[in-house]
């Protein structure tokens, strides 16, 4: 009883829970590698929601920490306000309404609206659709609980509009006035968000109004809205206040509570919401009804996969449940195996539950050891982490990447990572990545973080505090009649179309990506014009927070540049250096100087694509000098360098350096010459 009590409180858990089940992967995927249409981002094959015993981690403890410390890093708002919004934090209340089948409780940010609870709708999942379910509607419970099954979470938000449902045939009862109110199951209701049951008040929330006016179900008034909502709308106060009949939409604003009245609690009238929340809140916990609380639509992390690669848990099993092993067996290595394949199944089906690779190393599934109770067998734990435990941390590793005994000196994060004055975070300086990743490495980053913070194994708060979005790569992709994509590099153009193997394909535009079959490699442009040629245009194509199209034929500029760079500085035909020890002319100084402070601006700003301007500018205004002054081609190589490194090392070595001119300071503006 002891371990049970103790194993409910860690911070990685052991749940039945529901998950997206891929029986095509033969794994659990996390809801973010779900497309819209309820498949596997990977493998494009259905997912099922299925009740499994999986492992968590309890990231909602750290939900408050990671929505307030949001406002200390320098982060883009538009990702500061998607964590914000994934995370969801809301206050209300939590309220009881007894049913036949049990006590069903909901979650609600507005329990001064409870008198105006005309329904409730319950999540396809809920544990009590059983024990609600008439005979009667038996058979279409089960058939719309099949349907639900078959989407993903997003599928079944952004299809609520569509407002489909099944009566149960059972009732609860409204803890406020005691009437008796149908419960309906509707798949916009996820067991993931508050307690996978809501109380319906159609007359304040526009998706109730709508499911209330599809099913034919009632919607008092509790608010009445003022005189000029119903001019606005071309409509005249009934004169009963409750009466929504002629009303074309949901109110949701303050205004007069109506019918918001029992024996012991007084609501009509004017007062405001936070009032009449607070009123209701307490009537509640007086009666044994409900409580104030703090909800949020953040879930814990699910944390186990059911396939070979990834890191094996260092637990074991008895006939109690799961033990952590000593540090002194640690790290757990997978076991070699021949056949390292998820167990794949029939993609539809959604019965049998996953084996995982690991339970074909029948040697390794088993270890004796001593525990604490003389040595013993037990079973090992056969799932492995997701690919994100090792994204959460991996900058820390890099900090002290050859230590044996820690993943991390403290003296060298400290150095690194500490923060610099009372109040900082800490953390990398600058992490440049993809929006995509807004709600997931980023969001797990900073929690894994904080939870070494918290275990004394770093000094700072936060893994990156100040994070720049960099633009997508776009470029032309092509779908066949079926609507596949075919290889962009195959499409030939002819007849004002475009064709894949003789046959018409169409054209569309988007993000460079394997999906879309419109990759053009790296190895196959460094082969082509050099890496530092594919650098330069990279950065020269736009701003790097733009999305920008990619357009080969323009590489061709940048590899221009860098030829007129070289021959300013070394004979085409000799190979010797041009540069002289004559002193630059006035003008010559102007242009190096004003190029000198606006490139160490723009680098700054990381405005690559105008430092690149400014460097063209420049070796534009030297080619007509001859033999170029060392004062001017020693800078320009070191503005150059960050940008086209190999180039720049050629030519440093050929100015007369043997050292490389990584360490080389940034060339610093003289101020003369800037007016």
């Amino acid at each position: 009883e002891r371990r049970t009590l103790i194993d409910d409180h860690r911070l990685v858990y052991v749940s039945e829970a529901p998950v997206n089940w891929c029986p095509g992967l033969g794994t659990v995927v996390a809801n973010e590698e779900v497309t819209a249409d309820g498949r596997s981002d990977r493998g494009n094959f259905p997912v099922f929601r299925k009740n499994m015993k999986q492992w968590m981690m309890r990231i909602t403890t750290y939900a408050d920490r990671l929505i307030d410390d949001l406002d200390r890093l320098d982060w883009p708002e538009p990702i500061k306000l998607m964590q914000r919004n994934w995370i969801g934090r809301s206050e209300g209340a939590f309220v009881d309404f007894a049913s036949p089948a049990g006590t069903i409780t909901v979650f609600t940010t507005r329990p001064d609206t409870l008198f105006g609870a005309t329904f409730m709708v319950l999540a396809p999942e809920h544990p009590l659709v059983d024990a609600l379910t008439s005979d009667v509607q038996q058979a279409a419970v089960a058939g719309y609980r099949a349907a639900a099954a078959n989407k993903s979470d997003l599928a079944r938000q952004e299809e609520a509009k569509d407002k489909t449902g099944v009566f149960t045939g059972g009732y609860a009862t409204n803890p406020m006035n005691g009437e008796r109110i149908p419960v309906w199951i509707a798949d916009y209701v996820m067991m993931g968000y508050g307690t996978g049951a809501i109380m319906a008040v159609p007359c304040g929330d526009q998706r109730d109004f709508e499911f209330a006016r599809n099913f034919g179900l009632p919607i008092p008034a509790i608010l009445q809205p003022p005189a000029a909502w119903f001019a606005e709308r071309g409509i005249a106060p009934t004169a009963d206040p409750t009466d929504t009949s002629a009303w074309p939409e949901a109110y949701a604003g303050d205004g007069t509570y109506v019918g918001s009245s029992n024996d012991s609690l007084a609501l009509d009238g004017d007062r405001t919401v936070a009032e009449a929340k607070s009123m209701t809140i307490a009537w509640l916990a007086a009666n044994g009804l409900g409580k104030g609380t703090v909800n949020y639509k953040l879930r814990d992390w699910l944390f186990a996969r059911q396939r070979y690669w990834g890191e094996p848990f260092p637990i074991v099993w008895d006939e109690v449940g799961p033990l952590a092993l000593p540090e002194s067996v640690l790290p757990v290595e997978l076991p070699e195996l021949e056949d390292f394949a998820p167990q794949k199944l029939d993609p539809n089906d959604d019965v049998t539950d996953p084996a995982t690779p690991l339970t074909r190393a029948t040697e390794w599934t088993t270890v004796e050891i001593d525990l604490g109770e003389g040595v013993r067998e037990y079973r090992r734990d056969l799932n492995v982490m997701p690919q994100w435990a090792g994204s959460c941390w991996y900058e820390l590793r890099y900090l002290d990447p050859t230590n044996e005994h820690a993943f991390v000196d403290p003296a060298v994060e400290q150095y690194w990572l500490g923060p610099e004055r009372p109040g900082d975070t800490g953390g990398v300086d600058l992490y440049v990545g993809g929006v995509e990743h807004a709600v997931l490495h980023l969001l797990y980053a900073r929690f894994w973080h904080k939870v070494l913070y918290d275990l004394g194994h770093v000094s700072s708060e936060e893994p990156f505090h100040r994070l720049f979005n960099q633009g997508y790569v776009q470029a032309f992709a092509y779908t066949d009649e079926r609507g596949v994509y075919v290889d962009a590099a195959e499409v030939t153009e002819a007849d004002g179309g475009y064709r894949h193997d003789g046959k018409p394909v169409s054209r569309e535009y988007g993000k460079m990506g394997k999906s879309l079959r419109n990759v053009v490699t790296p190895d196959e442009m460094c082969e082509n014009y050099g890496a530092d040629t594919f650098r330069l245009y990279e950065m020269a194509m736009g701003p790097l927070d733009a999305s920008r199209p990619w357009n080969t034929r323009d590489v061709v500029g940048m590899q221009r540049f860098l030829q007129r760079l070289w021959r300013n500085l070394v004979d085409e035909q000799t190979g010797a250096v041009k540069v002289s020890a004559a002193t630059a002319d006035d003008e010559t100084r102007r242009v190096l100087h004003r190029t000198i402070a606006g490139v160490r601006a723009d680098m700054d700003a990381l405005r690559f694509n105008t430092a690149i301007a400014k460097l063209i500018e420049l070796n534009n205004h030297v080619t007509k000098l001859g033999a170029l002054p060392r004062e001017v081609a020693e800078p320009l190589v070191q503005m150059a360098a960050p940008l086209c490194p190999h180039v720049a090392e050629e030519l440093w070595a050929k100015l007369g350096h043997d050292t490389t001119i990584t360490y080389v300071p940034f060339p610093v503006a003289d101020p003369a010459y800037l007016s």
